[in-house]
């Protein structure tokens, strides 16, 4: 992670973001420390939301990003959290999981009691009885834009492997200017992209496959 950065916060869109936009920049507490968003420039993030925490889907998904925080940084990609409970509830919270579990959870969690990020980015809708965030996640790229986002219900947990293979496949498609097919893994054959031109739509063919669906190596 690069420095802070110690510009004023980006004034949040009046929509949540969308793939392509800008993540909104903010400036907050974490269990690790001060962050802005923008201190994250550089690197991959995966942007995510709990509805609570001491809550048993949170909590299993927790364990799970603990696990595989290394695989991510290999991947030059952090993992920041957010919910809108205190930073002595995240404190607190991440104390029981080393108890309980033996698991150390080594990302901050961002405190969030206005819920200005959470509402910012669509975390928690307008109009909402409930300050329970969906469990909502941002993956964001080097340049601060949002790559993809997925959201899911309070009562179903996340896969944190197809996270990390979410993130394995845009930095491949970003390196190669190709595609992955459905359930991509790492090494296995990836789309070229579909000829724009009469010259190349010739010579797509020319290898006895569809022009429009060719199978590569990265």
């Amino acid at each position: 992670m690069t420095a802070e950065n110690d510009a004023p916060p980006i004034p949040p869109p009046s929509c949540p973001p969308i793939i392509g936009d800008v993540a909104p920049n903010f400036r907050a507490r974490t269990t690790l420390g001060p962050r802005t968003l923008a201190s994250y420039r550089g690197r991959w993030l995966v942007f995510f939301s709990h509805p609570a925490d001491f809550t048993p889907v949170c909590t299993s998904e927790f364990v799970a990003f603990a696990e595989a925080h290394a695989a991510f940084q290999a991947l030059d990609c952090d993992l920041l959290a957010l919910s809108v409970d205190s930073l002595s509830s995240h404190l607190a919270w991440v104390h029981s999981i080393a108890q309980r579990f033996g698991v150390a959870i080594p990302f901050p969690i961002v405190e969030d009691p206005t819920m200005g990020i959470a509402r910012a980015y669509g975390m928690l809708p307008s109009g909402a009885t409930s300050s329970a965030t969906v469990r909502t996640t941002f993956v964001i790229d080097p340049d601060g834009i949002v790559r993809a986002l997925v959201a899911y219900p309070l009562t179903v947990g996340r896969s944190v492997a197809e996270l990390l293979r979410l993130v394995k496949a845009l930095q491949t498609c970003d390196a190669a200017d190709v595609a992955t097919p459905e359930g991509w893994q790492p090494g296995e054959p990836v789309l070229a992209n579909p000829p724009v031109t009469a010259d190349g739509l010739a010579e797509a063919g020319a290898n006895g496959t569809d022009w429009y669906y060719r199978l590569g190596s990265a």
